[in-house]
């Protein structure tokens, strides 16, 4: 049975309708390039069988992107569900309304550029003043003139005049001659009119302003006035501005992979218990963080985090502490080794501080009383949950006690209390700008803390019939997991109606070294954790300060006290009794405002996934095609090439930095998109369908994929309008279109590489054999020169051959390219076979791919009539002969693979359901056994995805990927 009827089966099972909405445009100014021209021998154009694509998931067809277009809605809010149905309303009509300007004629377009420039060349000097780009540096002189924050501005000032500078944040273009934009510092944003007015602003004003980017700097000045009805899209409702004049400050160059006006449109998911609710994933905003971080909600969250610093200073300072500032490089653990990170201090092993500990303690021992900290801690855990990152910051704070470790409880309890009424009091502007991504309830606590003993706790849990992951009750003698403490959190806001609360008494194992077992029963201590709904955000207690008890208790956890000797000498000098405390601030503030992901509440957070290995950069084949200096920088100190001709020859591009897919881009029906900036090159084949199917990975240097991506796609939807989808790309593309994107993915197809220098006869029995009948065939096998062309009367004869090979074909045919053996010949490697009667029986050619892909196997082809074993025997012969000249890498190409691999963005019983089928589908059809021949001679896999945006695929885009490798 033939693989598109499999891949056929698999979407009539999982396809139940389609959606053909068109998104809106995407401005880019980049043209494509024309092709390199080069001559191609007529070769016969039919394809081999190629590579096999597994099956895919409905759904339907818009992607992220950037709003970089002449047109932005306008700006968002806490709407109704009325108003968010008339701004839909009004966005088709734009959208009608754009879609019914490209209908225009070319004299409908000449009419209107001639009706600008007569407006332009009427202008005074005056108005042309009013606009235009300021110069780089704007620093020559200083006017001192008076700048209104827009959060300063109220219906007060109607009919002043106001001057400031903001981002741009939304263009609403409502005709030629008026234009709405919304302008944004920080959390305000202030809506202004720009429309014609006689000696004031012309169209050509209006004109070069609806160009401007979103997210550019601008400084304005205009009057107040009231607007006809309340602008509910911004934070100003009652006043608008009239623009006088409009300056670019600050362009924004590079495009964005969305806009902060669709970061925050918040979605309706009234299912979901906890997180953001935005159409845009956490992953992909972590991923783009400078422009999430611009978004009102981010702003609120930072802002809360830093007054939850204030009042925690100011709350700590009022009871005499003293603030102090402690090394982060120490020479031994605190706690334990096996998570702390390691550094190479002159030679000399030392460790990033785990906590304050150790100093705070010290501070205690030297009679400062009272201490507290702000400041770094570093986990080297690999823990990659919701609640932990590798480097946080630290609230801690130690104090001498007089009678009883509860004494530093009540403060720190006083503490929590002063941070969350400051919150609720003097930021709600702020909390409620969370709480519009973020729906929560505020916490409740009551005037006395519930302080609940860690015994009554477990208690109270097993009462409830609560089991741990193993089914069992919970021992009393074992810490609390997050499953149990959320339970927990539960249980007490059932029975004390709070949301805060104390568990007291944890038992020893479950604390470090340096804390004080209890009095009256040693297997607990004199320690407590502090909650927020359901969660721990302080955990301290009474310190030992008996220096004899410190040391055995470092021998007991393995940490030898000769490493800690400075820490030591201060409790042998004599040190209080005395407790402490820490509080991770990036946790406090995910769990008041239920963020449900603490890397939103740390500006640059760093998890076990961050600092990513950075590719290395090869030798190149062509450097004079490098897309990291290309000739237009070298030889011109130009930004872009200014004409397609200036641009890298594609073949070099490829054998630079191409990979098995791109050695296709020559075939005729691949276009190629050029980056006038960098020469980078990405190859797309539109179908009948309106989706335009990429293959393979963009040719440019790594560095600049994801600028290379999101330029491409940018042009694609303004340009084309055609519906993306990425086939047979690398993990490093798929993990930009996942992660910065939002887009889905799947892996059923494999690149299949081979290690040149493994001599593979000589470890398959099976391989060795029919190389041996081969041989005794008396097959003759003929290397031409790397680069060198197959003579004119072998080739005419290996033509003849390939057609009488297309003839023997039957059923229907899934491939790649063409078959055009003689194309790019400059980085080509021929080897064909004779069998004893002088007849080509065999061929293969090898193309040239980047230095970090090696070569690759682009065709072979055993002829009908060929002896057995001839395709392994010159294969065979290929690949070793490859080896012997140093090319230390070689891929067959893609291939099916056994199972289906969910990758970004793709989880749940849906992803399940189709790993399950495309097994069942890969057994029953045989899919995999082109692989299971290639594995014979030493193939290996490397995943390849399918990437598409979330609702941006459908039924007809499964039938445009399988358009694409049909015959």
């Amino acid at each position: 049975m033939s693989i598109k009827r499999a891949l056929s089966k698999a979407i009539r099972g999982h396809l139940g309708g389609e959606d053909d909405s068109s998104g809106s445009n995407i401005r880019s100014a980049l043209p494509p390039k024309a092709r390199t021209a080069q001559s191609r021998s007529g070769s016969p154009t039919a394809s081999p069988r190629r590579s096999i694509l597994g099956n895919f998931l409905r759904d339907k067809n818009e992607y992220v992107s950037s709003s970089d277009d002449v047109s932005d809605d306008s700006s968002t809010g806490g709407l109704s569900k009325n108003q968010q149905k008339r701004l839909v309303r009004q966005h088709r009509r734009s959208e009608r309304s754009r879609l019914s300007e490209e209908m225009f004629s070319e004299s409908d377009h000449r009419r209107k550029e001639e009706e600008i420039a007569k407006a332009a060349a009427e202008e005074t000097a005056e108005m042309k003043a009013r606009y235009g780009e300021l110069p780089l540096m704007q620093s020559a002189t200083r006017t001192r003139e008076l700048r209104t924050r827009i959060d300063d501005i109220t219906l007060a000032m109607e009919g002043q005049q106001v001057f400031f500078s903001a981002r741009l944040h939304v263009i609403r273009r409502m005709s030629a001659k008026l234009v709405f934009l919304v302008f944004r510092q920080q959390l305000a944003t202030f809506q202004g009119v720009l429309h014609e007015r006689e000696g004031i602003s012309s169209i050509a004003m209006i004109q070069w302003v609806e160009h401007l980017r979103v997210g550019s700097f601008v400084m304005v000045r205009g009057t107040i006035q009231k607007p006809e009805v309340p602008v509910l899209g911004c934070s100003i409702h009652d006043v608008e501005l009239v623009i006088d004049s409009v300056h670019l400050q600050v362009r924004r160059e590079e495009p964005v992979p969305f806009s902060v006006y669709e970061a925050e449109i918040r979605t309706n998911e009234e299912e979901k218990a906890e997180g953001r609710r935005n159409h845009i994933p956490d992953r992909t905003r972590l991923a783009n963080r400078i422009l999430d971080l611009r978004t009102s909600t981010s702003q609120s969250i930072f802002r809360i985090q830093a007054a939850t610093c204030n009042l925690f200073r100011a709350a700590l300072d009022d009871r005499e502490f003293v603030e102090i500032h402690t090394p982060k490089l120490q020479g031994a653990a605190t706690e334990s080794g096996a998570s702390v990170f390691q550094v190479n201090y002159f030679g000399r092993p030392a460790f990033l501080a785990q906590s304050p500990q150790l100093a705070k303690q010290m501070a205690i021992a030297a009679d400062f009383g009272r201490v507290y900290e702000i400041g770094a801690v570093f986990r080297a855990e690999n823990s990659n949950t919701h609640r932990h990152l590798t480097e946080y910051t630290g609230l801690d704070l130690e104090m001498a006690i007089e009678e009883h470790y509860h004494e530093m409880l009540e403060t720190l309890d006083a503490v929590i209390k002063n941070i969350l009424k400051g919150l609720y009091t003097k930021y709600r502007r702020e909390v409620e700008l969370v709480k519009c991504q973020f729906p929560s309830e505020d916490l409740v606590w009551l005037e006395k803390t519930p302080v609940i003993r860690f015994a009554d706790g477990i208690k109270m849990l097993n009462d409830s019939g609560w089991l741990n992951e193993d089914g069992e009750q919970l021992p009393l003698d074992e810490d609390l997991g997050t499953r149990d403490e959320i339970r927990l959190g539960e249980l007490v806001k059932e029975q004390y109606r709070t949301d805060y609360y104390v568990l007291d008494k944890f038992p020893r194992s479950a604390r470090p070294f340096y804390t004080m077992p209890d009095a009256e029963d040693d297997k607990y201590t004199n320690s407590f954790d502090m909650f927020i709904r359901g969660q721990e955000i302080v955990s301290g207690g009474q310190r030992i300060h008996d220096a004899h008890m410190l040391e055995e208790n470092m021998r007991r956890v393995g940490i030898n006290p000769d490493d800690m000797e400075e820490y030591l000498e201060g409790f042998r000098w004599g040190a209080p009794p005395h407790a402490g405390a820490g509080v991770g601030l990036e946790r406090i503030v995910m769990l008041i405002l239920k963020l449900g992901n603490i890397r939103l509440t740390s500006m640059f957070p760093r998890d076990p996934k961050s600092l990513p290995a950075k590719p290395v950069s090869e030798q190149l084949r062509h450097p004079e095609s490098s897309t990291i200096e290309p000739p237009w920088h070298r030889e011109h100190k130009a930004r872009a090439a200014s004409d397609p001709s200036e641009l890298q020859p594609l073949e070099h591009l490829v054998a630079n930095y191409g990979d098995a897919t791109s050695t296709s881009w020559f075939d005729d029906r691949f276009k190629i998109w050029r980056d006038m900036a960098t020469g980078a090159a990405v190859a797309y084949v539109p179908s009948s369908s309106n989706f335009a199917i990429i293959p393979g990975n963009p040719a440019c240097d790594p560095k600049q994929y994801a600028r290379t991506i999101t330029l491409f796609l940018q042009w694609l939807r303004r340009e084309t309008k055609f519906k993306p989808v990425w086939i047979l790309c690398s993990p490093e593309v798929e993990r930009i279109l996942g992660e910065r994107l939002g887009w889905r993915s799947l892996s059923c197809i494999a690149e299949e590489r081979v290690d040149p220098s493994r001599n593979q006869a000589a470890s398959d029995g099976e391989i060795a054999r029919k190389l041996r009948r081969a041989e005794s065939e008396g097959i003759k096998l003929v290397s031409v020169n790397q680069g060198e062309m197959v003579p004119d009367d072998i080739r005419k004869k290996i033509d003849e051959r390939i057609s009488d090979w297309l003839s023997n074909r039957k059923g229907t045919q899934v491939h790649l390219s063409q078959i055009r053996p003689w194309c790019d010949s400059e980085h080509r490697w021929y080897f064909y076979a004779l069998d004893k009667n002088g007849v080509v029986c065999a061929f293969v050619a090898l193309a040239m791919l980047s230095p970090a892909h090696g070569m690759q196997v682009k065709y072979s082809f055993d002829f009908p009539g060929a002896p057995n074993g001839v395709i392994e025997y010159i294969v065979t012969h290929a690949i070793q002969t490859a080896a012997k000249s140093g090319v230390k890498g070689l891929t067959f190409g893609a291939g099916a693979t056994s199972q289906l691999t969910a990758g970004h963005n793709m989880h749940g019983a849906k992803a399940k359901m189709l790993e399950h089928t495309y097994e069942a589908l890969a057994k029953q059809f045989h899919l995999v056994r082109k692989s299971e021949f290639r594995a014979k001679l030493g193939a290996t896999e490397d995943p390849l995805y399918i990437s598409y945006p979330t609702h941006g695929l459908g039924s007809k885009g499964i039938r445009a990927v399988l358009n694409f490798f049909e015959d």
